[in-house]
């Protein structure tokens, strides 16, 4: 298994919002992720992405348990093996797409040509070749939002985890979002686990996962065929 999880609980104050997850996720499925607001599916997200620690539980990325691991070989872990997708693109205004992009493979101190190349060629990949020294101001929602999965790919992470990703996207952005990531999945053999409300999205991935407060409540595989 690419991720799983057990016994997940966490409890912000008095508010129990994870009462006890398990989950499974293979290398290489897409697997959706719904449920109403506050279900918990966010903190759930943040969890498997050693943003966050469970109270109880444990989780294990590739067969690798990151519960005994402190906050600076957590963030060398996530550098490595976790991509992130949110809805809002979070780029660094004062740097070009590139430069963005790049950042993830400085901080896991890729040499500068070779990080700039691996941009380079996803940017080709994702149709930005032309947008390459353009900053954030002068890029429309969609590109900004692909430049942001770039980024989230350029260190070929394991696992891209996504948190409403199309959410702040109009509708063509959306769909060629939505497209791009079973492209990635079929080019790079991703595990993708996405958080959405879109059920165009949720419904095009192997399997969805409702939550409703605090637990996962169903699940849905889907035939993924032609995907």
């Amino acid at each position: 298994m690419m991720i799983q999880a057990g016994n997940i609980t966490k409890s912000f104050g008095t508010l129990k919002v994870l009462k006890g997850i398990d989950l499974k996720i293979k290398k290489g499925e897409v697997v959706s992720i719904v449920g109403a607001s506050g279900a918990g599916k966010t903190t759930l997200l943040q969890i498997i992405g050693t943003l966050s620690r469970p109270d109880t539980g444990k989780v294990a990325i590739n067969g690798i348990d990151f519960s005994g691991l402190n906050d600076k070989q957590l963030a060398v872990f996530r550098n490595r093996n976790i991509g992130f997708v949110f809805q809002f693109h979070h780029l660094l205004p004062e740097f070009t797409a590139l430069e963005n992009v790049c950042i993830p493979a400085f901080i896991a101190k890729t040499p500068r040509n070779k990080a700039e190349a691996k941009a380079k060629e996803i940017l080709t990949f994702l149709n930005l070749q032309d947008r390459l020294e353009h900053k954030p101001k002068e890029l429309s929602g969609g590109e900004l939002q692909r430049i942001a999965v770039a980024r989230a790919i350029i260190n070929d992470p394991a696992v891209i985890l996504a948190d409403e990703p199309s959410g702040n996207l109009d509708s063509k952005n959306k769909k060629e979002l939505h497209q791009l990531f079973f492209s990635l999945r079929e080019k790079f053999n991703q595990t993708i686990v996405i958080v959405t409300h879109d059920n165009q999205l949720a419904q095009m991935a192997d399997r969805q996962l409702t939550m409703h407060d605090g637990m996962i409540t169903g699940e849905e595989k889907f035939n993924t065929a032609g995907k």
